[in-house]
């Protein structure tokens, strides 16, 4: 199924106007971005998708470490991009204008992703599994709440740290009139569900489900 150009989700950053059509992505349709997008749009390492085609098949192409089958590929919030044969490792991030960006990482930094905890669930055996916002899961017993963020070893499947969700933790905006900020939690209000922020000076309030920590 095509999707137009100008229906393209607005995080994308691409000129509205050109070929009627762009691509589709498999799945995160409004919270992620294709892999062709980002090489041949963001990075303008790649002229097309025969281009992208090659250079995934040839294991040229990782996410968050780990090879991938297709160009429709979709990466959302803090995944990682690396081109092996650039030796150049990125980071999905989101910009003030409210669109996707990338920065550039370590690549020993390119299978690690930062991930907001959605609930958690007890299985058989006690073992733990952590539910996270963009849909990923995993079984550890790392010590962290609904709504922390842990540091993912996404090519291992292993959860390095927690990231808790408190007062002087720095968080970016990700869902509302305030995506793409990021500032420090001065004041949580649990009751109501809402965080103080300060943001380069300025105080902002935001919903705490639409915001994540990043360190």
């Amino acid at each position: 199924m095509h999707l137009k150009r100008q229906e393209a989700p607005k995080t994308w950053p691409i000129p509205r106007k050109g070929s009627v059509y762009i691509v589709r992505p498999n799945s995160k349709l409004n919270s992620g971005i294709p892999v062709l997008v980002i090489l041949r749009d963001m990075l303008k390492i790649a002229q097309n998708k025969k281009e992208v085609k090659h250079a995934i098949h040839a294991r040229e192409i990782l996410v968050n470490g780990r090879k991938i089958t297709d160009e429709k590929h979709a990466l959302s919030l803090f995944d990682t991009i690396a081109v092996v044969p650039m030796k150049k490792s990125y980071v999905v991030e989101l910009d003030e204008k409210k669109k996707f960006s990338l920065k550039e990482i370590n690549e020993a930094e390119n299978h690690m992703k930062i991930s907001k905890v959605l609930n958690k669930r007890i299985l058989k055996g006690k073992k733990v599994q952590i539910n996270f916002s963009d849909g990923n899961n995993l079984i550890s017993d790392v010590k962290c709440g609904i709504n922390d963020s842990v540091v993912v070893d996404m090519k291992n499947k292993k959860a390095e740290k927690c990231l808790p969700m408190k007062e002087n933790a720095k968080v970016l905006v990700f869902e509302g009139k305030h995506t793409g900020e990021r500032g420090k939690i001065e004041k949580m209000d649990i009751e109501h569900k809402m965080a103080e922020i300060n943001s380069n000076g300025k105080k902002i309030n935001v919903l705490i489900k639409q915001i994540i920590v990043t360190e």
